[in-house]
């Protein structure tokens, strides 16, 4: 199968690519500068000048670029959070309209900061209600913008990721002060925290790839989220480090401004959809996904 991805050099995007090779798949990354990149045998890195015709017959898109939610949350860094996304997904769109025959399937990234903030709500992707924050506003036009796909009559699926856990991403922000011994609950402690393991994360894009009965959003979360001192004492214990130094949320809010909210609130999402599907977890548990990636 010929894939077609954006963001494929980015956390999610590598870890993909190195999936889709083991299973023979062959990948076209597209990207704003190519001439970074060595071809292989698995991998062709294209630009956005790239005449879409001239290449081979796509099954399937997968959206993955973005400007990453980490950083202080200055109005510049907003605008790019939110522009990037935007910008990539319209360009993509563009891309795909031009490629001589239109792919099965397209997916595109999202997040579950679609649903909004709460610490005493259950969302799942019969949760049509979107929230009112930041990330949530992002989500709603990112997801309208790839809905183009869906209206070229495309499968469309919007994959609601939860906090990826991996050796990059949000862990080794979060493991950071456990790791330096002050490791302990951040703010209250009771926001809830939808998280996945990176190599369930590889294996879901896949299984919607591959499943041509699912369309639509899709939550891409473990089926049992935690509680943030919940977390942080798992989180603490896979580290063989003391859990005891509560972190305020004021602390986090002068470190890293808005985007603290990341960490110091929160939302208890699952997957129906995986579930109606029979999706298998590799990781449905946090204890064995904290000791995977820290073995």
């Amino acid at each position: 199968m010929n894939i077609l991805i954006t963001g494929g050099t980015g956390f999610v995007g590598k870890e993909l690519m190195r999936h889709l090779h083991a299973h023979q798949h062959h990948t076209y990354v597209l990207t704003r500068s190519p001439e970074k990149y060595v071809n292989t045998a698995d991998a062709t890195f294209i630009g956005y000048h790239y005449p879409p015709e001239e290449l081979p017959s796509i099954q399937a898109v997968v959206n993955l670029a973005g400007e990453s939610l980490f950083g202080y949350w200055t109005e510049t860094k907003k605008n790019k959070i939110l522009d990037s996304r935007i910008h990539t997904t319209e360009r993509l769109i563009t891309f795909i309209k031009k490629l001589s025959t239109l792919p099965d399937v397209f997916i595109s990234g999202s997040a579950v900061g679609y649903y909004g903030i709460s610490d005493d709500l259950m969302f799942s992707e019969k949760t049509t209600q979107a929230g009112d924050d930041f990330l949530a506003k992002v989500v709603v036009k990112w997801e309208k913008t790839a809905k183009q796909a869906e209206e070229l009559g495309i499968r469309t699926i919007y994959t609601r990721f939860g906090v990826i856990l991996g050796k990059e991403g949000a862990l080794p922000l979060m493991s950071l002060p456990v790791k330096l011994f002050a490791g302990g609950k951040i703010g209250t402690g009771e926001q809830w925290l939808s998280w996945i393991h990176i190599e369930d994360v590889v294996r879901i894009i896949d299984y919607c790839i591959h499943n041509e009965a699912i369309a639509g959003p899709v939550n891409v979360t473990a089926p049992h989220p935690k509680q943030n001192k919940v977390f942080m004492k798992t989180l603490a214990k896979a580290l063989a480090r003391p859990y005891w130094l509560p972190v305020p949320s004021s602390i986090m809010y002068v470190a890293t401004g808005e985007m603290s909210q990341l960490i110091t609130k929160g939302q208890y999402v699952i997957s129906n959809k995986l579930e109606e599907h029979r999706y298998h977890y590799s990781f449905p548990y946090l204890t064995e996904a904290l000791r995977h990636i820290y073995r």
